[in-house]
């Protein structure tokens, strides 16, 4: 939070249906690095202000659950930005107000500490600006005399005011007091007739400075569309790239890795092309997570190595020094330090002893249809290839399963155990077979 001499809440507009982006999911709900964009939003007002409201539409328990413990209030009729920031009006208490929009889910904290600065700095209005590439449909701020006078929507703007390239973020910070006065005046005669929270500037500008802060564009972009909702996850991607390539990982094609935003890389973690983080993963110093992996609510241990093609899932815990290779998948498992299942291998729902070997092909039957039992492996054991662990089952430690083994009672430590059908072999008979399906494919 920001040291500031007045109280600071953000009002959070999140009321949009998100039309454009053809989703019944209310548009704040859409995910950016795997986080709703509200919550971005949200977290980053926190650093900066003392309070969060967010104003709802109707009928939406998922956004209303997500925003908690922050208050809501319902904006029942859309009757445009103005209107929605009245409905927060009993909630403004004393102080200065900002108003945020969660399709604006990239602004970081210190862009909004400038604008609740620039408020406090004297102006009697503050807001955020940009000059983006294609300035399009954006609203277009006008100056006067170098001073902010007003705000022009793009519909009802002039061809001359279509030409402005300092564009309309939304984006606003004024006193509690003047906001109530503002938001009681605004009309809606307009194109849309709507009632347009940038009408405010106008009247803030007769009454003392507006002052714009101007802001990057891949900060102030919004979100109406899953095309520009892909160009906000190519920000935030290349954010937390650099983040994590400036704490001292290695991403060695970083345009092909994608992070979460609560993925935790350790110092000297080296992540090979096309790695997807899922949420909750943490990767300790030193270890190696080579190409094609998926990883998903789960901790690597320092100096481990994980792929290539590998997948672990959530509840998965590798202990320092293991080993995880291609296509070996890892669920809710506990691999003990230096364990290795290097390659074709499903351990679901399993503790792995420390120095075990787990051979391809190996599979921790784990599910009846009903519930899930658990496979307890101790440590330096050697698990054969092909083995089948029938779960609930234990095997002790320094135990040794012979491959190709279906394996349904516990086995003692030191033990060794074979869980297969006896091998018999007809001398003569594998030619007999092969000529007799070779004498029938020629008779067609």
């Amino acid at each position: 939070m920001t040291n500031t001499a007045r109280h600071t809440t953000a009002i959070i507009l999140a009321a949009g249906l998100g039309t454009r982006m053809k989703s019944r999911l209310p548009k704040a709900l859409h995910r950016l690095g795997n986080r709703p964009m509200i919550t971005h939003l949200i977290e980053t007002a926190r650093e900066v202000f003392d309070d969060v409201v967010v104003v709802v539409g109707p009928d939406m328990p998922e956004l209303e659950k997500v925003v908690l413990p922050y208050r809501t209030v319902v904006q029942t009729d859309r009757l445009g930005t103005a209107h929605a920031t009245n409905m927060a009006k009993d909630l403004f208490g004393a102080g200065d107000i900002a108003v945020l929009y969660a399709d604006n889910p990239l602004i970081t904290a210190e862009t909004m500490r400038r604008l609740a600065d620039a408020r406090q700095s004297g102006a009697s209005l503050a807001l955020l600006g940009m000059r983006p590439v294609n300035p399009g449909r954006y609203g277009r701020i006008v100056e006067e005399q170098g001073r902010v006078s007003r705000i022009v929507e793009f519909k009802d703007a002039t061809e001359d005011e279509r030409q402005i390239t300092l564009c309309n973020a939304g984006v606003m910070c004024a006193g509690a007091n003047d906001f109530r006065r503002w938001l009681a005046a605004v009309g809606n005669n307009n194109a849309q007739g709507e009632y347009y929270l940038t009408d405010v500037v106008a009247m803030a500008a007769t009454q003392g400075r507006v002052q714009c802060v101007e802001a990057p564009e891949s900060e102030l972009a919004g979100v109406n569309s899953r095309s520009e909702l892909a160009q906000a996850e190519a920000t935030l991607q290349a954010r937390l790239r650099a983040a994590a390539m400036e704490a001292g990982v290695t991403l060695v094609s970083p345009e092909t890795t994608f992070l979460s935003t609560d993925t935790i890389l350790e110092a000297d973690v080296v992540v090979e092309p096309n790695v997807f983080f899922g949420p909750g993963v943490t990767v300790r110093s030193g270890a190696l997570i080579r190409a094609f992996s998926h990883l998903e609510g789960c901790t690597v241990g320092e100096g481990a190595m994980i792929g290539p093609y590998a997948r672990l899932r959530p509840g998965t815990v590798c202990a320092a020094d293991t080993h995880v290779g291609n296509f070996v998948e890892l669920k809710n498992v506990d691999l003990g330090r230096g364990a290795k299942a290097n390659h074709l291998t499903y351990l679901g729902d399993a503790s792995v002893g420390a120095e075990t070997n787990v051979g391809a092909g190996t599979v921790t039957c784990n599910y009846d249809g009903y519930f899930k039992h658990r496979t307890i492996i101790g440590e330096r054991n050697f698990i054969g290839s092909d083995s089948i662990l029938v779960a609930p089952v234990t095997i002790g430690d320094d135990a040794l399963i012979a491959a190709g083994s279906t394996i349904t009672e516990d086995v003692p430590a030191e033990g060794l155990a074979f869980g297969r059908a006896r091998q018999i072999v007809k001398p003569g008979r594998g030619l007999e077979i092969k000529q007799t399906l070779k004498a029938k494919k020629e008779q067609g």
